[in-house]
C-alpha cells in the first residue's frame, strides 16, 4: 500500500510539473495570440472603414450633383407631386441601387434643438429589407450624436460628417452614415445622407477572429504534445530519478551505492543539480553526525538554563497581592527578561512593620553572568536593608562589597527607596539608576529627576546620598529599568520616556498592575515584531494612607 502510495504521488509530481511547463508556453502563446488578432482586428476595422467611409461620401457627391439645390424650395413647396421632384428622386434611387448603398435620403432638422427631422428626399436599395421614408415623413432625431452632427453641418463648422455605428445596441445591423450639405448661396438648406450596411465587414471579422481561434487551438495542441514529449525525454526521467534518490536518503539518511553522477548523464543545470545534490548527501551525513553530538550537548545547556529561568524567577516576589492583610498600599512588579535569564531585580519586603523596602536594579550585559551578578547583589542589599540601615547607607555598604571581590568589573544601578507607611514618608537614594516617575494625589505621572549617585561596583569608597518624598493617600510611584524606555522599533526609534509617561496617564487611575500592563501593552505596540534587546522590569506602588 505504501509503495503504489509513493507511486501515485511520483506521478502527480510528474503530471504538475507537464501541467506547469504546458500552461506557461500556453499563456504565452494566448497573450501572443490576443495581441495578433487585437492588431489584426483594428487593422482590418480601420481600412475597411476608411473604404466605407470613401465610397459612401463619393456617392453623397454623386447625389447631390443629380440634385438641383436651386430647386430645393420648389420641391419642399409642391410637396414633392411634380414631375421636376420625381425624375430627381428617380436618379437617387438609381444611384442608391448602383453604388450599394443602403440608403440615400435628404432631410431637414428643426434647427430650434435639432430634435427632430423632415425627409425630402428617401431612397432604398431594392435589396433591402427596409421601407423608405415619404415626402415630408417627420421623426424624432436617433440621438445625440447625429443631432450634434447636424448642427455642425448647419452652422457651417463642418463640410462633411461620418456617424460609424457598430458598437453596443443599434436598432439595425452596424452601418456606415455619410453627411453632407446641401448649400444654395452659400447656406445650408438641407443634409444629404448616404447609409451603407457593413455587413461586408462584419463578415470579414468574424472570418478573421475564427481563422485565429482555429489557429490559436492548433498550436495549443501541438504544444500540448510536443513539450509533454520533450519534458518527458530531457527532463522528466532524470528528475524523477533525483527525485528518487531525495526520498531514498531522506528515509535511509546514507550514501548510495550509484551516485547520480553515475547515472545521470546531462550536461546542462539537471547534471550540474544531480552533482549537487551527491555533495550535499555527503555534508548531510557527516552534519548530521556532528549534530548529534551538538544536540545532546545544546539539551543539557537548555535544561540547565531553564532550571536557572525557574530559579531566577523564584527569588523575585511573584505572588500578588503579597501583603493581603495591609492595606496602606497596593505594589504589583513584573519582570521579562530578554534572553532565559536577565540582569534586572527588583524585590521589596518589610525592614519592620512601619517600613517597606523596595528596590530596582539593573546589572550590567546580559545572560547568565548577568544573572549571577544580580542573585549576588540582590542579597547583599537585602541583607544590608534588613538591617535597618538607611538607603545611603544601603548603597554605600553594598557597593564597598561589591567592588571587594568584582574581578569582573561588571555594575550594576539601583534605586533603593524605604517607605514609612504610617506617614507616607519615602526616604530614597539612586545608584546611576533611571528617574522614578511620581503621580501626586489627583494629578498626573511626572519624572522625579533625583541625585544619582555612581553606579554600584564602579567605584570603591563612593558614599552615597539620599532624599525624601511625601507620599500622600493616592499617591503612587512607579520604578522601570532602561528597557522601558530604551526599548526599539525595527527602524532604530527609541519608545522613550515621553511615551512611557503617555502610558502611565492612560490609566493613572488604575491600580498598579493594570498601570503596568498598560506600559506594557504600550510598549509591544511600538516594538511589533522587533527583537527584545534588553530586560524589560517595572514596579509600581500606591499608597493609600
Amino acid at each position: 500500500m505504501l509503495k503504489f502510495k509513493n507511486i501515485f504521488d511520483r506521478r502527480k509530481k510528474k503530471v504538475s510539473i507537464i501541467f506547469k511547463s504546458v500552461a506557461g508556453i500556453i499563456l504565452l502563446l494566448t497573450v501572443f495570440s490576443l495581441i495578433v488578432s487585437i492588431i489584426g482586428y483594428n487593422s482590418f476595422t480601420d481600412a475597411l472603414l476608411s473604404q466605407y467611409a470613401d465610397g459612401a461620401f463619393r456617392t453623397a457627391e454623386t447625389a447631390a450633383m443629380e440634385l438641383d439645390i436651386n430647386k430645393m424650395e420648389e420641391y419642399v413647396q409642391s410637396g414633392g407631386i411634380t414631375g421636376k421632384y420625381q425624375t430627381a428622386l428617380d436618379s437617387m434611387e438609381r444611384l442608391c441601387n448602383s453604388s450599394g448603398a443602403t440608403f440615400i435620403y435628404v432631410i431637414r432638422p428643426d434647427l430650434t434643438d435639432y430634435a427632430h427631422i423632415t425627409f425630402l428626399f428617401s431612397t432604398i436599395n431594392e435589396n433591402s429589407d427596409y421601407t423608405r421614408y415619404e415626402f415630408g415623413y417627420v421623426r424624432e432625431t436617433t440621438n445625440d450624436e447625429y443631432r450634434e452632427k447636424y448642427r455642425m453641418l448647419y452652422e457651417g463648422k463642418s463640410e462633411r460628417e461620418l456617424v460609424i455605428r457598430d458598437k453596443g445596441y443599434i436598432e439595425t445591423d452596424a452601418h456606415i452614415t455619410a453627411m453632407i450639405p446641401l448649400k444654395n448661396g452659400g447656406k445650408t438648406t438641407a443634409i444629404l445622407c448616404v447609409q451603407r450596411q457593413m455587413d461586408i465587414m462584419v463578415n470579414v471579422r468574424n472570418s478573421y477572429i475564427n481563422k485565429i481561434l482555429f489557429l490559436m487551438i492548433g498550436l495549443v495542441i501541438f504544444v500540448i504534445l510536443g513539450q509533454t514529449i520533450y519534458l518527458h525525454t530531457v527532463f522528466l526521467k532524470p528528475v524523477r530519478k533525483i527525485t528518487e534518490e531525495s526520498s531514498r536518503f531522506a528515509k535511509e539518511n546514507t550514501i548510495p551505492e550509484n551516485k547520480l553522477t553515475k547515472v545521470i548523464h546531462n550536461n546542462d543545470e539537471i547534471g550540474i543539480l544531480a552533482d549537487s545534490i551527491d555533495k550535499m548527501e555527503e555534508k548531510i551525513v557527516k552534519y548530521v553526525s556532528d549534530l548529534t553530538h551538538i544536540t545532546a550537548e545544546r539539551e543539557r545547556i537548555n535544561t540547565e538554563l531553564s532550571l536557572a529561568t525557574r530559579i531566577q524567577a523564584s527569588m523575585l516576589p511573584n505572588i500578588f497581592p503579597p501583603f493581603p492583610n495591609r492595606k496602606e498600599f497596593d505594589i504589583y512588579a513584573s519582570m521579562t527578561p530578554a534572553k532565559e535569564v536577565g540582569g534586572d531585580f527588583y524585590d521589596f519586603f518589610f525592614t519592620d512593620d512601619d517600613h517597606l523596602c523596595m528596590i530596582i536594579a539593573d546589572v550590567s550585559g546580559k545572560g547568565v553572568p548577568a544573572a549571577l551578578f544580580m542573585m549576588a547583589s540582590k542579597i547583599i542589599l537585602a541583607n544590608y536593608a534588613k538591617m535597618g540601615k538607611t538607603p545611603a547607607e544601603i548603597l554605600t555598604t553594598a557597593n564597598a562589597a561589591i567592588c571587594a571581590g568584582n574581578h569582573e568589573d561588571m555594575f550594576v544601578t539601583v534605586w533603593l527607596g524605604i517607605l514609612e507607611i504610617s506617614t507616607g514618608r519615602l526616604t530614597a537614594a539612586n545608584a546611576g539608576h533611571e528617574y522614578p516617575a511620581i503621580k501626586k494625589a489627583g494629578g498626573n505621572f511626572e519624572l522625579f529627576k533625583d541625585k544619582h549617585g555612581f553606579v554600584i561596583g564602579g567605584m570603591a569608597g563612593l558614599k552615597y546620598k539620599e532624599y525624601t518624598i511625601d507620599m500622600k493617600p493616592g499617591s503612587k510611584l512607579f520604578l522601570y529599568t532602561d528597557g522601558v524606555p530604551e526599548a526599539t522599533d525595527s527602524e532604530n526609534q527609541l519608545f522613550g520616556n515621553e511615551r512611557m509617561i503617555a502610558a502611565l496617564n492612560e490609566k493613572s487611575d488604575g491600580t498598579p498592575q493594570k498601570i503596568l500592563e498598560t506600559v506594557r501593552s504600550s510598549v509591544d505596540a511600538f516594538v511589533k515584531d522587533a527583537e527584545q534587546f534588553d530586560d524589560l522590569t517595572m514596579l509600581c506602588l500606591e499608597y493609600k494612607g
